[in-house]
């Protein structure tokens, strides 16, 4: 990249939004980040484990040569996407840590999308019951939602995330210069989670992505960087004061009720993003058939969505596999299935245990 294809805005300083709470932990927003990660470290580390994906692989040997010389540094390299999101992957890393005598002193980095700062958390937090993690996400998808909050999991034949830990990270450095090299479908893709955010709390998103979509989605734009920190800054907010999802946290999962069953259904073919458009769609709907929504903000999500040219329909045959999936939700309580929908833009609520007949209505509204 020449002087004149820099970045808007590319000497600007980082930003710091800190998650509040028992473990604070500040995440980083700016560029040239990766260059050094020995502060987010911190003091007496001394092996330190990459998990990054293949396509990642000499982007992880250049981060690993930045750290050389202060640690002994160890790579491994787990599969693309969900795929990595397995007990047998996990495994690998345990065995990997085993073979160098990692000790709680040491330290695990997450370098990748979602799927590998999911996995790389769970690693560290079940190794010798908890080591020190420093998530560096790499897609747009991680950066605004997977590497923040301290959720780490992997998938079983049951469903997503079934299996998991809640572990905070020492910190989440988001370097915005890993995104200029992705597809643009990538980066669309990981924009499902930034509308999700303007619809449960802040309506600026919304209008930066209507206002103007080609900048909202160019990551070398001032509005691409606005919209990633109000993202963060939103999401650093409610695990701060729900980190383990008993209350407040629940709002994040707009979308994802569905969104997960599809995943599930469609065998994690579908991107995260893809599938939780149509949860959002869905739970419009759903939420405007129950009287509690409004055309306008109903009719929003897919004028929006498909700006972004984000999916807003699925196969209306598929119904009772999904439903069948979402009852095994981690929103479930007993029988009882729980959606979070919105009475209005920014004011997310709980709909527990809604009618079958209503939920498939909303259903064949976004059919096809």
């Amino acid at each position: 990249m020449t002087d004149n294809e820099m970045p808007d805005g590319a000497n600007e300083p980082a930003t710091e939004i800190l998650v509040a709470g028992d473990r604070q932990y500040p995440v980083v927003i700016g560029r040239g980040l990766r260059d050094d990660l020995a502060p987010y470290l911190g003091a007496g580390v001394n092996k330190v484990l990459i998990v990054h994906p293949p396509t990642l692989g000499a982007a992880a040997a250049e981060l690993r040569q930045t750290l050389v010389g202060r640690y002994e540094v160890l790579l491994a390299e787990v599969p693309d996407a969900e795929a990595a999101k397995r007990v047998e992957v996990a495994a690998f890393c345990w065995q990997v840590m085993g073979q160098a005598d990692f000790t709680r002193s040491d330290a695990v980095i997450g370098f990748g999308g979602g799927a590998v700062t999911d996995l790389a958390g769970f690693v560290a937090a079940t190794w010798l019951r908890g080591v020190r993690l420093v998530q560096v996400p790499t897609t747009l998808l991680g950066m605004v939602d997977a590497a923040v909050g301290g959720k780490t999991g992997i998938n079983t034949a049951e469903g997503k995330n079934l299996v998991g830990a809640f572990y905070a990270p020492a910190a989440v450095v988001c370097d915005l210069d890993t995104l200029t090299s992705l597809s643009r479908n990538e980066i669309l893709a990981g924009f499902a989670e930034v509308v999700k955010y303007g619809f449960i709390a802040e309506p600026e998103i919304l209008d930066i992505i209507e206002r103007d979509v080609d900048r909202a989605t160019d990551p070398n734009t001032p509005e691409f960087r606005r919209l990633v920190e109000l993202s963060i800054g939103i999401k650093a907010r409610v695990v701060g004061q729900d980190f383990t999802e008993q209350g407040l946290r629940e709002i994040l999962n707009y979308g994802h009720t569905l969104g997960h069953a599809i995943e599930h259904a469609e065998r994690y073919q579908w991107r995260h993003g893809a599938a939780v458009s149509v949860g959002m769609m869905f739970a419009a709907e759903l939420a405007r058939l129950s009287g509690r929504l409004s055309d306008e903000v109903a009719d929003r999500h897919k004028r929006i969505l498909e700006l972004l040219t984000l999916p807003t329909t699925y196969p209306l045959g598929r119904w009772q596999t999904l439903l069948a999936t979402m009852q095994r939700d981690k929103k479930t309580r007993g029988n009882l299935l729980r959606f979070i929908v919105l009475d209005d833009l920014a004011r997310p609520t709980i709909l527990a245990g809604p009618d079958q007949s209503l939920l498939f209505a909303a259903y064949q509204e976004i059919g096809e």
